[in-house]
């Protein structure tokens, strides 16, 4: 497995992965028509615009099995005053979960962020319904600090928890 920086053509599979993860994990959270109909055309707009002329703040890691994209994870350094860096999205193919593919993007990530953000914390937004990514989440030291509601991209307003880590390097220790 190979882990690299995105580059614009890859946000057709990029926008196709996200797609194939919010299927299997967010039936019956997200409307059904925008899944089936809306959701590839509204990533592929999503990757296309952050890979078309992407901020200096911004991170995107691809991890690929013999060219296959098999996971994502995107950041935003400093995104937030307060809670720092935003770990916006961390996606793997549902085919592929279960093999520690999320801690080493977080791992890689966290680098980054460590890198060229160190004095900020690491942050991330999950559905509260998604089991399997918070119980990731508190594996790895996830600090449980709010519950908020997700303006989904259909119109519904989903309820989230942030997970946070006071520093990248906090965040490197509890994944190592």
């Amino acid at each position: 497995m190979e882990i690299r920086i995105a580059e614009y053509s890859d946000y057709e599979k990029i926008a196709a992965l996200h797609v194939r993860s919010w299927k299997t994990h967010y039936q019956g959270l997200l409307k059904q028509d925008y899944l089936d109909n809306e959701a590839l055309p509204d990533r592929l707009v999503i990757w296309q615009t952050r890979l078309t002329n992407p901020p200096f703040n911004q991170h995107i890691l691809l991890l690929e099995e013999k060219d296959q994209l098999v996971g994502f994870i995107c950041a935003f350094g400093n995104h937030d005053f307060e809670r720092g860096s935003i770990i916006e999205s961390l996606h793997i193919d549902p085919e592929y979960q279960g093999r520690g593919l999320g801690k080493k993007l977080i791992r890689e990530m966290a680098k980054w962020i460590d890198h060229y953000f160190p004095d900020n914390g690491v942050y991330l937004e999950v559905l509260e319904q998604n089991r399997q990514a918070i119980d990731f989440y508190d594996h790895i030291g996830g600090e449980h600090q709010l519950q908020k509601l997700w303006k989904a991209p259909c119109g519904t307003e989903v309820p989230e928890f942030v997970y946070a880590w006071k520093t990248p390097k906090l965040m490197l220790a509890s994944i190592e």
